[in-house]
């Protein structure tokens, strides 16, 4: 078996993971373009709000729930890679509620360039965490192209009343954040080789762990809406939740969850494209606090990949939901709330 230990997988790419998402501007002009879809009362959840999946109903008992994504390499170990796009595309269907059942791989790879068991290590990666998630691989699709790319098309199951979108978040809600955020900053930093192989293994832990506890927590719970935090950022997704829940967000700076040593790495200039798009694109949208800094601003507009879950809970409810995600031991913190104030902005305090 070929040795895939020394691959520097993140060589081979210009952006990483989540952070080569086309950014968030160019992509709202795209989608301007694209012809009204046909109503059908059967399409639950569709193009409207950005959403994580699409959700058609099949049935009055059961929906299907679909999403796809794919990126270029957030890590250097192929293993770790594969584990990480796996997470990060099933991560869509845990957010809208469901259960998901099948994946198809997407690869694009250098195969004259790169050693054939660098995919094979990229597929064993996915495979165990899609064993791990209870999820049937079915197939794939595959193409040469000289920068690598790997994702998953997922599809899984809910019911049609259990559907949660990021569009039903209500005055008075709480919000908790389910991973910490700085992943693109950090996985930045693996590229230009300033993290300890401490910090890549921390950072690669939250990346490739799953959202399968949080969801199964938050099942029971009255939750009016949930989103997962990925390449637009923390502030990104909230925007998109207060916009389409016509509500404020308040998100409150010292009770976010951050990897060590972000600002650090940050003030060391190892911020991502995608992350400062993401904070171009939100001028207008956020009020930031006046003690912070441009650093701190970019940090909350930090571009994840397989980020946390962000969920928007009656007030009641909200403490029961932390502390249980807590004991199971997720990194769950309560960073916001929800109001009325300002329909679609978000303040940071």
């Amino acid at each position: 078996m070929t040795d895939t230990t020394n691959v520097k997988l993140t060589s081979y790419t210009s952006k990483g993971g989540c952070g080569c998402k086309i950014g968030p501007a160019d992509l709202a002009k795209v989608l301007r373009e694209l012809p009204p879809a046909t109503p059908n009362p059967n399409l639950l959840v569709g193009l409207e709000t950005g959403d994580d999946a699409g959700v058609y109903k099949l049935t009055d008992e059961l929906a299907m729930v679909q999403t796809v994504d794919f990126f270029t390499p957030i890590v250097d170990d192929p293993y770790d890679f594969g584990q990480v796009a796996a997470a990060n595309a099933i991560s869509d269907i845990y957010a809208m509620g469901g259960k998901p059942l099948t994946a198809l791989n997407i690869v694009a790879f250098p195969i004259h360039t790169l050693e054939k068991q660098v995919l094979a290590e990229i597929l064993r990666g996915a495979g165990d965490k899609l064993k791990e998630a209870g999820v049937s691989l079915v197939g794939g699709h595959s193409i040469d192209d000289q920068e690598p790319k790997f994702g998953l098309a997922v599809t899984g199951i809910v019911h049609p009343d259990k559907v949660r979108t990021n569009a039903g978040a209500k005055p008075g809600d709480k919000l908790i954040l389910t991973k910490p955020i700085g992943v693109g900053i950090t996985t930045t930093s693996i590229k230009r080789g300033i993290v300890t192989d401490e910090e890549i293994k921390r950072v690669t832990t939250v990346m490739s762990t799953l959202n399968k506890t949080a969801a199964e927590m938050m099942e029971p719970f009255n939750v009016h809406s949930c989103t997962d935090v990925t390449g637009f950022g923390l502030l990104g997704h909230a925007s998109e939740m207060a916009k389409g829940s016509n509500a404020g967000i308040r998100i409150y700076q010292e009770q976010v969850p951050v990897l060590p040593r972000v600002r650090e790495l940050a003030e060391a200039g190892a911020v991502p494209g995608g992350t400062k798009n993401n904070f171009a694109h939100l001028q207008g949208d956020v009020t930031f606090k006046q003690s912070m800094d441009q650093i701190d601003q970019y940090i909350l507009c930090d571009a994840v990949t397989s980020g946390g879950l962000l969920i928007a809970i009656p007030n009641e409810e909200a403490d029961e939901l932390l502390t249980n995600l807590k004991n199971a031991g997720v990194e769950a913190a309560l960073i916001g709330e929800v109001t009325e104030e300002n329909p679609g902005h978000i303040h940071v305090l």
